[in-house]
Formats: C-alpha cells, structure tokens, sequence
C-alpha cells in the first residue's frame, strides 16, 4: 500500500507569509523540472497592455548550498 507519488513535472506555489518588501516574491513553492529540484517564486504584476499576470522565477535547489559553500571556502 506504500505507492510512492511520482512528482517529475509538477509542483506548487503557496502564499509568502514573511513578505516584508515590495521586491520579495507573493507566492514561493518547490517544482521538478525534468527530475531536477527547483524553488519557485511568483509575483504578481499589473501592466497596461497584458492587464494582470504573474512573473515568474525559478533557482536550483542546489545553487543555495553551493553558493553558501563557496563563500565559506578558501578561494587559494
């Protein structure tokens, strides 16, 4: 009875409780992109010509641990 759910190609996007700035995304998730791990963030934006939309953005789950790691190693 333990099936495991494929999620490859799917994902969502919840509410940002802890927006503080206008520049901070309105909605952030997770998504798998091609069995890659992804953070999603989505603002909602407002233009004359297409009235309502989203903007999306999408940074590789790892790319958060390798930026902090390569900041605390030694560069020599």
């Amino acid at each position: 009875m333990s099936e495991k759910y494929d999620n490859t190609n799917s994902g969502a996007l919840f509410r940002n409780d802890r927006k503080e700035k206008e520049t901070q995304p309105d909605l952030r998730g997770k998504i798998n992109v091609d069995g890659k791990d992804f953070y999603i963030s989505a603002w909602s934006k407002q233009s004359e010509k297409a009235g309502k939309y989203m903007s999306l953005a999408l940074t590789p789950i790892d790319e958060k641990a390798t930026a902090s790691a390569d900041s605390t190693s030694d560069p020599f």
